[in-house]
């Protein structure tokens, strides 16, 4: 049983899968440090909610595990070799990290961690990409995240918000 350990995500938005993976690490981890990552991007296709709106979806869902969590929010970095040392400058310590993305194992191994993989459910379903492309395609996206935090996103207009962020990125305007 680890101490504490850190997950790193961006979190657009916090969904079903993210909420079991914090329950995951939370049966090998006494607590969680969740670093909200390129907090620095919002009102983007690929980034559409402010780091402030996802650390309040963060809060919704994991309300009842409060007590075992903290959110910080972390900007991205241009020296991908610096990001950890950047990381720990933001956060509590830590004695793991808990990701299946290889950057960031690579990174933190290479910083001498214990870097342990995230089993997936329904991976493909549950990812911040399908969750955006599904509110943009006006599908049934509620069921993808928790419920507090399908009622977040509608009260800050964030379905609407991904919705016209997709209609952007299909006006090209003529290459002269």
């Amino acid at each position: 049983m680890y101490r504490r350990a850190f997950y790193p995500g961006r979190f657009q938005p916090f969904h079903l899968g993210h909420l079991q993976a914090v329950k995951y690490i939370l049966s090998r981890s006494q607590e969680v440090v969740i670093g909200v990552t390129a907090a620095q991007f919002n009102y983007l296709k690929d980034n559409p909610f402010t780091a402030g709106e996802r650390i309040e979806m963060i809060r919704l869902a994991l309300e009842d595990l409060w007590s075992k969590v903290y959110v910080i929010p972390i900007e991205n970095v241009p020296n991908n070799y610096e990001w950890v040392t950047h990381v720990e400058s933001l956060t509590p310590s830590f004695d793991a990290v808990f990701t299946n993305n290889e950057l960031v194992k690579m990174l933190f191994r290479k910083h001498g961690y214990q870097v342990e993989p995230i089993p997936w459910v329904r991976a493909e379903e549950f990812s911040g990409k399908h969750v955006r492309k599904v509110i943009a395609e006006e599908g049934e996206w509620e069921n993808l995240v928790p419920e507090r935090v399908a009622r977040y996103i509608k009260e800050v207009e964030g379905d609407k918000r991904i919705r016209d962020l997709f209609k952007s990125e299909e006006i090209r305007l003529p290459m002269r």
